[in-house]
């Protein structure tokens, strides 16, 4: 199996290069190798160590894990904290219990109550503080 991602590393690496409009120079450049080095990876002639695998990762906004064939989505997401982004995802469940977006819209009408309340509350207290020179 892990024969098969390595083998899968150079067809991912050339996908995403040319899905964001680079050529092997500029990738070359931005890991710092030699771009025949470069290319060797995406030849599948040379396997890029740890740390240029890494850098690699971050110049074409992926995963390592993608780019070794571990997973199929190359733009994996990093957890978000933002509530009203995390209400708008798919496939969501509560402690396994698939939500529907129809049983998740009374959530996101709270939280949009809460919000417009606390901006409200605090447009207030700077007024308040505007008036009393404090």
């Amino acid at each position: 199996m892990l024969g098969d991602s390595i083998n899968m590393i150079g067809k991912r690496l050339k996908y995403l290069r040319k899905k964001k409009g680079y050529t092997l120079q500029t990738v070359s450049e931005k890991i710092g190798v030699a771009r025949s080095t470069y290319a060797g990876y995406e030849a599948d002639y040379r396997q890029p160590p740890l740390d240029v695998l890494h850098d690699l990762s971050k110049v074409l906004d992926t995963s390592t894990d993608y780019l070794l064939g571990l997973t199929d989505n190359p733009y994996p997401k990093e957890p978000t904290k933002n509530v009203k982004e995390l209400l708008q995802e798919l496939e969501l469940h509560y402690d396994g219990v698939p939500l529907s977006d129809e049983e998740l819209k009374p959530l996101r009408d709270i939280m949009e109550i809460i919000v417009r309340d606390r901006l409200q509350q605090s447009k207030k207290e700077d007024n308040d503080e505007n008036k009393t020179g404090h």
